[in-house]
């Protein structure tokens, strides 16, 4: 069958003899070892890549860990420990050519066998992989088989074409697949520690203080620049050190005082301070997260549509986002990121700020003043801060809203169970519009923590996972757009902000759309 070569990253071995001897260079420079300190709100949950996991958790881990391929600074997947990707004509054979020379941190040389092993891995239910789901037919995707030619081919079959198969490969809740050697388990098979590809391994996780993560010295890294979570990966220091500190002003005044070198992501609040203070620097981009308020379409009260589009029309989201983001952020109320290649001109038209419509439709909606409660937690601040600004606005409208404050867990509990009216909501990035859309998307009563029930959107959700086409893809987008602006499941306020802040000392930190901390391709002087 004919095959089409997709991106392929870069062939013959004289890039990788330049990244080699370049990075042999920036080692030899640092005569001294090295040490970055990193704060994380709260303590990682495991160093199993991919389960019992959190995007905190991912943080660490995908320093550690590497897949096939990963996302690249535009959002699309790009090869990784993969050197090429040979798609065949039908889109349901993928064939992947391992780049050479690339060691685990045990000293072992990457092969084929180590995928096979990896994704069997993965693929056995005792694992409780967070993305087998995706893998086995329940979710976008099955693959039949996987097999390995030779020592650098790897060949996945699926059961039909897919446009998400490299997107979910990459993801970073799936620990962007990583491959892993088989010494990663013990011998009756439990998780030991990750013997992956990535360039820092494992040190000392001291529960509840810190996780300490060392330089790999044999890491094969890519050549060129920084590219999301691929291209040039090197480290450049010899260790880093992830302190938990969960209070934001702590973390702050830990970062003035020289405790800690990195603050991943600080208050927004703090940011412009801390422009001011000039003893720190700063790298604020807009992130492909989510916050708005979403609506449970199956309650007495929230069932109607006419309600719904009262309470969007309601909200101000210029004054709004403003005011949570301390001026920083941008509404966007499509749940296409505004970062996505796919938010076009039809993305950007959504509900209007208009409280004479809003008036207007309550009335065609027969609303009496029955009272809603909102759900918020204190652990997202945003999110919370969203919620009490969105409640005033919805009041003067007519709109009788209170807010029951919960913790996390609690509130993500009645989210899963679809036992709320509403709620102010942050969703973590995703990558492919598909998979903001599929996260939402779907039957309630298989799936309570969906929020749009409805089967024509759900058949154009599953076509968009399988044709490739652009164009095809764009249309779909926008069709559903427009149909989630007039459902109103959720009314979508703004993408997430990270403002990373770092000590003037740490050369070349940058913030990634992610959201996730990038420790590679930094240093630090003195």
């Amino acid at each position: 069958m004919p095959m089409r070569r997709w991106n392929p990253w870069f062939t013959g071995r004289a890039a990788s003899l330049a990244a080699g001897l370049a990075f042999a260079v920036a080692i030899a420079a640092s005569a001294q070892a090295s040490s970055l300190r990193v704060q994380l709100p709260f303590d990682i949950r495991s160093i199993n890549p991919g389960v019992n996991r959190d995007h905190n958790t991912d943080g660490v881990v995908l320093h550690m860990v590497e897949g096939l391929v990963a996302y690249g600074e535009d959002a699309l997947p790009k090869p990784l420990l993969a050197e090429k990707i040979d798609i065949s004509g039908d889109g349901k054979t993928y064939s992947f050519t391992l780049r050479q020379g690339v060691k685990f941190h045990n000293g072992a040389s990457l092969s084929s066998d180590d995928v096979l092993w990896s994704w069997n891995r993965y693929m056995d239910p005792k694992t409780d992989w967070r993305c087998l789901s995706e893998f086995d037919g329940r979710g976008t995707v099955k693959v039949e088989s996987v097999t390995a030619p030779d020592a650098r081919t790897v060949v996945f079959t699926l059961d039909k074409p897919s446009a998400l198969f490299l997107t979910s490969l990459a993801r970073t809740d799936c620990a962007m697949t990583g491959i892993l050697h088989k010494d990663s388990v013990k011998a009756d098979g439990s998780f030991d520690k990750p013997v992956g590809t990535g360039p820092f391994k494992l040190g000392e996780w001291k529960r509840g203080e810190y996780i300490k993560l060392e330089r790999f010295a044999d890491y094969a890294s890519l050549p060129g620049k920084i590219d999301g979570l691929t291209g040039a990966k090197r480290p450049l220091v010899d260790e880093l050190r992830f302190v938990i500190i969960p209070d934001s002003a702590t973390a702050k005044a830990a970062l003035e005082r020289g405790d800690v070198d990195v603050v991943p992501d600080v208050a927004n609040a703090d940011v412009g301070e801390l422009k001011k203070g000039g003893k720190v620097s700063l790298s604020v981009v807009s992130s492909m997260g989510l916050v708005g308020l979403i609506i449970q379409t199956r309650d007495p009260v929230m069932g109607n549509v006419k309600l719904r589009q009262a309470i969007a029309a309601a909200i101000d989201a210029d004054e709004l986002v403003g005011a949570v983001t301390d001026g920083i952020g941008r509404p966007n109320r499509s749940i296409v990121p505004a970062l996505s290649a796919y938010h076009g001109p039809v993305e950007r038209q959504g509900v209007k700020y208009d409280p004479a419509a809003a008036k207007k439709l309550l009335a065609e909606a027969g609303y009496k003043g029955e009272k809603i409660v909102m759900l918020a937690n204190k652990r997202y601040t945003n999110s919370f801060d969203a919620a009490v600004i969105a409640q005033q606005m919805l009041k003067t409208a007519g709109i009788n809203v209170e807010i029951e404050v919960l913790e996390w867990a609690t509130q993500l509990d009645r989210y899963n169970k679809g036992n709320y009216q509403i709620q102010a909501f942050p969703y973590s990035g995703r990558l492919d519009p598909s998979l903001s859309f599929e996260s939402m998307t779907g039957p309630k009563d298989k799936q309570p923590r969906k929020l749009w029930d409805d089967p024509q959107v759900q058949a154009l959700l599953e076509k968009s996972m399988v044709v490739a086409g652009k164009a095809e893809r764009q249309a779909i987008f926008d069709e559903l757009h427009k149909r989630f602006i007039a459902d109103v499941p959720m009314v979508m306020l703004y993408n997430g902000i990270v403002s990373g802040a770092f000590s003037k000392r740490v050369k070349g930190y940058t913030s990634s759309l992610t959201s996730l901390p990038r420790l590679w391709e930094v240093s630090v002087d003195g």
